[in-house]
């Protein structure tokens, strides 16, 4: 099957968000699990080897089933599908117009310029879609961080609630990190290419998941315990916990008691989510955007 790029203007703003929101509730709820084992190795201040709570994916698995029940592996589902569907809205609704602006304005400009184009409209797409999601979050880090035999929240609009009226609003927004490399580095990979393959896309989006998430994910481990800071409490059951005031003061304390290393725990779950979840999400919004083309023309 053969697609043509320029035919993504055609499709309204409103048709670009439903693919992109779709996408994202399709790949959220196949790669939950990885996103769990992600977060459980993130928060686990013990060094991932034999004796600590967690020891490697196999063992994590084993683990929370046991202890927690086979469902614990989609923890906090539900929170995630919100985030991954208003993420996915933002982004993909914000690109496509920034987009469309600049071919309308100057298509020979976009034509010349259109790597730089496309990295820019990502950053501020993601920018936007980040802001717009990060409650959600927060909120899917606190339900993933619980023990499930001993529940604080009794479910998303529960955990919701009980953060803002214990903690206040701004602890939904904890460290708010940007990133538009995604979109970016999907673009420069197939941005010279007339036309564009399914096979294309599986490949260009692994690409950018494994060289974003690479990039970032000492921020999102950081990210991830600050989302936890006046939660500890309630984790003693999974070993020690950490107490900061901030990101330097929480990659400062990381370092020092865990070694750099230790801003890469969880990666081996979250880069074979990162290439599944990029590969599949690109691959399924563009099959829906043009099977909507196809059914305008």
């Amino acid at each position: 099957m053969v697609y043509l790029i320029h035919n993504e203007s055609k499709l309204s703003i409103t048709q670009s968000a439903v693919a992109g929101g779709l996408a994202s509730a399709v790949t959220r709820a196949i790669a939950q699990p990885l996103d769990v084992l992600k977060i459980r190795f993130q928060l686990q201040l013990e060094p991932i080897q034999e004796g600590s709570k967690y020891s490697s994916i196999q063992q994590a698995v084993k683990s929370i089933v046991k202890d927690e029940g086979v469902l614990t592996l989609w923890s906090g589902h539900v929170p995630a599908q919100f985030l991954s569907i208003s993420y996915g809205i933002a982004q993909f609704a914000t690109f496509e117009k920034l987009t469309q602006i600049y071919r309308h304005v100057d298509s020979e400009f976009y034509s010349n310029y259109k790597h730089s184009i496309n990295f820019s409209n990502g950053a501020i797409a993601a920018s936007i879609a980040t802001l717009f999601s990060f409650p959600f979050d927060t909120v899917r880090t606190r339900l993933i961080a619980e023990q499930k035999t001993n529940k604080v929240y009794k479910g998303f609009i529960n955990a919701f609630t009980n953060i803002v009226k214990t903690e206040g609003s701004a602890a939904l927004f904890k460290e708010n990190i940007l990133n538009g490399l995604e979109f970016f580095q999907r673009r420069k990979n197939i941005g010279s290419v007339i036309e564009s393959t399914l096979i294309a896309n599986l490949l260009a989006g692994g690409i950018a998941g494994l060289i974003s998430k690479t990039a970032i994910y000492p921020f999102d481990v950081v990210k991830k315990r600050l989302q936890i800071q006046g939660f500890q409490q309630h984790r003693e059951f999974f070993g020690r916990q950490m107490y900061c005031n901030g990101t330097l003061h929480c990659i400062k304390l990381t370092i020092t008691n865990e070694g750099f290393l230790a801003l890469y725990k969880g990666y081996g779950p979250s880069i074979l989510k990162a290439i599944f979840v990029s590969a599949l999400h690109f691959a399924v919004y563009d099959e829906i955007k043009y099977f909507i083309l196809r059914i305008q023309s």
